[in-house]
């Protein structure tokens, strides 16, 4: 299959990238490479695909892998509009899977424009160009945070999902709407994944495990809001690959081809819990600063991945201990010798 794939330079962009491309997929790959954190990472992410930092900064510009023959890489926005449309026209992808979006749920209070301009103008050019381009499969990132302030657990598909609790949630949930419509008028298969807490090498800066570990090597204390009793269902990122890996190949039928699933592990953790698996991995006891709960976050993520499991046999198989010793591993070796 010929496969684009979105926020390619991201954490799951990256690795879902190095899944397609072991499996003998064509994969082209986009990414703005803002500099929501630190781009470094993303060259970094993009070098161990093979593709070189000199000509993957240049926008508009395609970039064949060193590594992977079956790889190319164009810097690009999703508000580009007439260079999406032209990229989609002349690659004729079978599969676009969107992981492009302004990331963080912090960061929506303090900018929310970045929000709108690309989690909702930058989705829009996507759908339409999926209507102009006959895609087979359209897989799109949702997020957990769609469930906002919701006190049941474990979050299913079928809660109402109307009371966001930050701009970037109501922007996933935009997202699910707009494509439930394009599916309905167009016929454009769609799959929505809300994932969870997803954690592991080549992570995001701004999340947990790499704020949590950075300060602890620095001796410095760590945020720990709400006092430490929060809980968060923390996902390995090969678990969240596996789910993307087998949405992808099973596009919805029917009359209005849209689909969405939950895709996390099942088990909330503890934040405390978390710290002190790091504490253990690390082998440095970590400062704690203990903080009020944050506008716009929530006390719980809890994922009900039943109807993944029931229609694809996916099931999440890294416990929390082995992805933490993981990513503390590949963190020693990539982040404390730079």
């Amino acid at each position: 299959m010929k496969i684009l794939v979105t926020g390619a330079a991201g954490f799951i962009g990256f690795h879902l990238t190095q899944r397609l491309l072991s499996r003998g997929d064509e994969v082209v790959g986009i990414d703005s490479i803002n500099d929501y954190y630190d781009v470094n990472l993303k060259y970094a992410r993009l070098a161990e695909c093979g593709i070189t930092e000199a000509e993957a900064s240049l926008f508009g510009k395609q970039v064949q892998s060193d590594k992977y023959p079956r790889y190319r890489f164009v810097r690009m926005a999703l508000e580009e509009r007439e260079a999406l449309q032209e990229l989609f026209r002349t690659e004729q992808f079978d599969v676009v899977v969107n992981l492009a979006a302004q990331a963080g749920v912090r960061y929506s209070i303090e900018n929310p424009y970045a929000y709108i301009e690309s989690n909702i103008v930058g989705f829009i050019n996507i759908l339409e160009c999926a209507r102009h381009n006959a895609i087979k499969h359209l897989v799109y990132a949702s997020s957990s945070s769609v469930y906002g302030g919701n006190t049941k657990t474990p979050f299913s598909e079928e809660d109402r999902v109307d009371s966001p609790v930050s701009l970037y949630a109501a922007t996933k949930k935009s997202n699910e709407l707009m494509a439930a419509t394009y599916a309905k008028l167009y016929g454009i298969p769609a799959t929505g994944l809300r994932f969870f807490t997803v954690y592991g090498p080549w992570g995001r800066p701004d999340m947990a495990p790499m704020l949590f570990s950075k300060a602890i090597m620095e001796g410095e204390a760590i945020k720990v809001f709400n006092n430490g009793e929060l809980s968060r269902d923390f996902t390995y990122i090969d678990d969240i690959v596996e789910g993307v890996v087998r949405v992808i190949d099973s596009a919805p039928q029917g009359d209005t081809p849209s689909e969405i699933y939950n895709i996390g592990c099942g088990h909330p953790m503890p934040l405390m819990e978390f710290i002190s698996l790091l504490e253990e991995a690390l082998g440095v006891k970590a400062k704690k600063q203990m903080m009020p709960m944050q506008k716009g976050d929530v006390y719980t993520t809890y994922a009900d991945t039943s109807k993944l499991e029931q229609r694809m046999g996916y099931k999440p198989r890294i416990s929390l201990q082995e992805g933490v010793t993981e990513f503390v591993r590949w963190y020693k070796t990539h982040i404390t010798k730079h």
